[in-house]
């Protein structure tokens, strides 16, 4: 399924939609303003709460941690390197990496070295915009959770988690 994340330049916090490759809206992401870290929520068309994303604070590095339904999922957390950023990322579906150029936007997030989501920024728009291409029978919330969540530790306009 492919699907499209268009972030708002001009708002006040975090709240933004997700289409799938028609333009039809499927889920809508919402932070929470005036709150010590980042704190997100992935809803369905209904206003069903399907994942909460919050940074751990107090870490060297960004960590945060993804629910979904009430149970951690996943654990993504930025590992020290010096040329090009690393990824540990642990969740109920078993590790994963990313693959690709992170910095440029087209990477790939993989499980036991076979791709199960590809990822493509576009630059020229007013917004960021991304397309997530995920395999079918995939969980198409976790994975684009992990989006969002690496689009917060490279670009949320607090800079708090660089």
């Amino acid at each position: 399924m492919k699907y499209l994340i268009k972030e708002k330049i001009f708002t006040f916090a975090d709240r933004f939609n997700i289409e799938d490759e028609n333009g039809v809206p499927k889920y809508e992401v919402v932070g929470e303003i005036f709150t010590f870290g980042n704190k997100l929520r992935l809803y369905d068309l209904n206003g069903r709460e399907i994942i909460y994303i919050e940074q751990k604070l107090f870490r060297f590095l960004p960590e945060y941690y993804i629910y979904k339904n009430g149970n951690l999922m996943g654990k993504i957390k930025k590992e020290f390197t010096f040329f090009k950023p690393y990824f540990n990322i642990e969740s109920s579906y078993g590790n994963l990496e990313l693959e690709g150029d992170i910095f440029h936007h087209e990477f790939n997030i993989l499980r036991n070295g076979r791709a199960i989501a590809y990822i493509s920024k576009k630059w020229l728009s007013f917004s960021d915009t991304y397309s997530i291409d995920i395999l079918d029978g995939e969980d198409d919330e976790f994975i684009l959770s992990i989006v969002i969540t690496l689009d917060q530790i490279f670009y949320d306009g607090n800079n708090n988690n660089n």
